[in-house]
């Protein structure tokens, strides 16, 4: 696909894996609208591309709300070429711990944004990808959804984190395969450990631990490297109902 003035959505596009793939887009010359729950991220995201992109605060989970997103995107860029979702939220619990069971109200929360909101994205963007023209070989728009190798190995006390990425792993073959009939391709990445605002929190002698343990390179991956494979999965039309992971060839232990 062909990124230059062609217009895309980010969700999660105010911090971490998100605004990296913002700046991505917008040095390739396209228009961002950058979606995401936290107003101020969002809005300083699109503020240093002014003239690419517009910044508009909006959780996911609204159906409605999220809906109303798209359409202004689509109203101040136009057409909308490709969704990147990379809202999520994160949780470490355990199923049977010291105070009871798994919080079942948490346990929800993280299912709920990490999986039905991806799923939320995806539909009401491709709905509206549908009605653009066909570009070549009849494409007409790409789909970039964020699982996480936590979907197949998940540790002890990612349960929650686990079971939602793993949702969305498993939605993208289905996807891809009913959204081929529109010339919509849908493609996941499922990442590693990488240097984001969540890990961010972690002590430095924690942060080097964890970067020590991914056998190649032996560090926290960079968000600009998940911005690169994004980059290159919109342009090439055989990346369809795959999901590729960008791990640096870790395999998580249990725990």
């Amino acid at each position: 696909m062909e990124l230059h003035d062609r217009a895309f959505i980010v969700t999660g596009g105010g911090s971490g894996l998100g605004r990296a793939t913002v700046d991505m887009l917008v040095g390739a010359g396209a228009r961002v609208g950058v979606l995401d729950v936290n107003a101020a991220a969002a809005e300083e995201a699109a503020a240093r591309h002014p003239d690419q992109c517009l910044a508009v605060p909006v959780d996911v989970t609204d159906p409605d709300g999220l809906g109303r997103a798209l359409d202004a995107v689509v109203a101040r860029f136009g057409p909308l070429g490709g969704l990147v979702s990379c809202a999520g939220v994160v949780l470490a619990e355990r199923v049977v711990g010291r105070q009871g069971p798994h919080d079942l109200s948490r346990f929800e929360h993280v299912v709920r944004v990490n999986l039905i909101g991806t799923f939320n994205a995806a539909r009401l963007a491709a709905v509206r990808m549908r009605e653009n023209p066909a570009g070549e070989e009849g494409e007409r728009g790409v789909l970039v959804l964020t699982a996480s190798i936590a979907a197949f190995e998940g540790q002890v006390g990612q349960a929650a984190y686990a079971a939602s990425k793993g949702g969305v792993a498993s939605l993208v073959l289905p996807l891809a395969r009913e959204l081929s009939r529109d010339g919509i391709r849908v493609v996941g990445i499922a990442p590693g450990l990488f240097d984001t605002p969540m890990m961010a929190a972690l002590p430095e002698a924690a942060r080097v631990s964890l970067g020590q343990q991914v056998p190649y390179p032996p560090r926290l991956g960079r968000p600009e490297e998940y911005a690169a494979l994004v980059h290159h999965l919109l342009q090439n039309r055989m990346l369809n109902g795959s999901v590729v992971r960008l791990d640096g060839a870790m395999r998580m232990a249990p725990r």
